[in-house]
């Protein structure tokens, strides 16, 4: 499991971690991060990240 970048912010999605706060369990591959999710930083959708 990769981490994605934000291409405005520079937020990192890291899936061992995933976004608890905003309903992504830890473990959650990208792929399987809900589509209408959304950086909690700067509020963008998942076509702005970018793999590292």
């Amino acid at each position: 499991m990769g981490k994605y970048v934000c291409d405005i912010c520079g937020y990192i999605y890291d899936p061992e971690v995933g976004d608890p706060d905003n309903g992504v369990a830890p473990g959650t591959a990208w792929e399987d991060v809900p589509e209408d999710w959304v950086c909690p930083l700067c509020q963008v959708g998942k076509d702005s990240f970018s793999p590292m």
